[in-house]
């Protein structure tokens, strides 16, 4: 069942929310979004991401396992929530849902920014081989030209979500999460992560890096139409106490984990680590509306 009576309700909680991390949410450009996708948001998963370094302006709200056959981009172009568009990044979705086991997607906005990003989940027991997308004929050159590293490192059929940021034009692969998927330890052991981001050219790893590592389950690139370059590589933890993970809190972070306008009793957080040619930088998700199911996603032992 839906946790909030109404949107009313969902649009305070967003609000309250982004005042903890210095976000002021902009009702001009939350409420279409939240009136074009209400008949899915009610049985939705639903969490707020915060971010430093240049994403700190803004605080990300997603609805994800949204169903099967859905279209969280046409519904955007449909209610005017993103200009449309001929470059390759309006037409991949279609294509990644016509041609991928994807069994549910969603939908991401910034709360003063407005919509963002799509993404598209295939079933933890078929995950996605690399070798199919570098087939789409929207797919950043990027993919085909990353697909070695990808081999090499023992990750290349284990995408568990394929992500689409239309305002950057660029997109994220996501591996590991499926049922006997995991990431190789190897990509988080010291050496690995040295030799990794040593490989794309990314900043070397910081020592709260390498120890968030060896708790890390998940990892995730960015990519884009414009370089064959691997733009950022994440890691990513999800724990129901992200306080006991071995790294510095902005107080920003400290107060969504403390002071969140919701119940997170029993429910897990995603904190990630992104190295970037410039540096790191920091996100953390935190669930207002939890499915038990999506945990079959995320966890590295499901």
């Amino acid at each position: 069942m839906s946790e909030f009576a109404n949107l009313e309700e969902l649009y305070s909680v967003i609000e309250k929310t982004a005042r903890l991390v210095d976000v002021t949410a902009s009702r001009d450009k939350v409420w279409p979004i939240l009136n074009a996708y209400e008949d899915v948001v009610g049985q939705s998963v639903i969490s707020f991401r915060a971010s430093t370094g240049s994403s700190a302006d803004d605080l990300d709200a997603r609805f994800t396992m949204l169903p099967k056959g859905f279209d969280p981009y046409a519904r955007a172009l449909e209610h005017g929530l993103t200009p449309k568009t001929d470059h390759a990044v309006g037409s991949l979705l279609k294509e990644v849902h016509a041609n991928t086991p994807i069994t549910s997607c969603g939908v991401d906005f910034g709360v003063a920014g407005g919509f963002t990003k799509t993404w598209s989940f295939p079933s933890a027991e078929n995950l996605i081989k690399v070798s199919d997308l570098v087939e789409l004929p929207s797919i950043p050159a990027a993919v085909a030209a990353n697909l070695d590293f990808f081999k090499k490192w023992g990750i290349d059929e284990m995408v568990s979500t394929v992500g689409i940021d239309y305002s950057k034009r660029t997109m994220n692969l996501y591996f590991g999460g499926g049922v006997g998927d995991r990431v190789p330890a190897e990509v988080f052991e010291e050496k690995g992560v040295r030799a990794i981001l040593g490989e794309l050219g990314l900043s070397e790893p910081s020592e709260e890096l390498l120890r968030f590592c060896e708790r890390s389950f998940v990892i995730y690139v960015t990519l884009s139409w414009d370089s064959p370059a691997i733009n950022r590589f994440t890691y990513s933890v999800m724990t129901p106490e992200p306080l006991d993970l071995p790294i510095s809190f902005t107080p920003t972070f400290e107060r969504l984990i403390k002071e969140a306008p919701y119940d997170t009793t029993g429910r897990n957080y995603v904190y990630g680590i992104a190295s970037t040619p410039k540096g790191e930088y920091h996100k953390i998700a935190s669930y207002y509306q939890w499915q038990k199911r999506v945990e079959k996603l995320l966890r590295s032992d499901s």
